[in-house]
């Protein structure tokens, strides 16, 4: 475990010693406060209604987007500069590498969407007297958003372990991550038998889920088992490129 801490220390160091993160975070930060303002914003002036959950509607197109950005130098940057093998000379194993590596990216976006929490404080400090802002919803939220994240990163190392190009990385990640988040609109096309099990596989209608502020442990588990399917496809991967 004290290889895996060591991994994600140093991933973590070289997202804020680089632009990396402020580059990343900096759009994300952006497109969220435009998103609150315009989203939330008019909800609140023309409706009077102040919830958080029409920008968690969209959130999950833009961490379609960040995800595969923050993970698409994780491994094949590693691989076109060869410094993966000089890692590998070290006394640490495949899954080592890519857990430490997958803890510092979760770690950075991490960052970002705690940097978004003066937003729901600022809704709650304008709810008119006799209302009391529910908080159900935004702890629900934010823990979908760290789970979704989570899995939508996982995704993207394993398009950054499979190419040596950031590119085709990115561009991988990008198009595997837009398939399921688009899974969610192609129940609708599907016969009734087949759309049941596909909206399984939805992020979206798992993350709408916990966003409600309903915890189901069915949720949680879609999450942690995508995102664990992912890393163990990129430590094989990392395995097979070693041999």
């Amino acid at each position: 475990m004290s290889n895996v801490l060591a991994i994600a220390r140093r991933e973590l160091r070289a997202y804020f010693n680089s632009p990396v993160a402020y580059v990343v975070l900096g759009v994300y930060l952006i497109a969220f406060g435009a998103l609150y303002f315009f989203v939330i914003g008019g909800g609140i002036f023309v409706i009077g209604e102040a919830s958080m959950r029409p920008i968690f509607s969209i959130s999950p197109w833009l961490f379609m987007i960040v995800a595969p950005a923050v993970t698409m130098r994780l491994l094949a940057e590693e691989r076109k500069s060869g410094t993966f093998e000089v890692l590998m000379t070290l006394p640490v194993r495949e899954f080592e590498v890519v857990l430490g590596k997958f803890l510092g990216a979760v770690g950075m976006l991490a960052v970002g969407i705690a940097c978004t929490l003066p937003m729901p404080l600022s809704l709650s400090a304008i709810t008119a007297s006799g209302f009391e802002f529910d908080w159900g919803p935004v702890v629900g939220g934010y823990l979908g958003l760290l789970l979704m994240a989570s899995s939508f990163l996982a995704v993207g190392m394993w398009a950054s372990a499979m190419t040596r190009n950031q590119i085709v990385s990115f561009i991988v990640g990008l198009g595997l991550c837009f398939a399921l988040v688009m899974l969610d609109s192609a129940v609708f096309l599907l016969p009734e038998s087949i759309g049941a099990a596909v909206q399984y596989f939805s992020i979206v209608d798992h993350f709408d889920s916990i966003s409600r502020g309903v915890l189901d442990s069915r949720d949680i588990v879609f999450y942690l088992s995508l995102t664990t399917a992912f890393l163990m496809l990129t430590v094989s991967s990392l395995h097979a490129a070693r041999e």
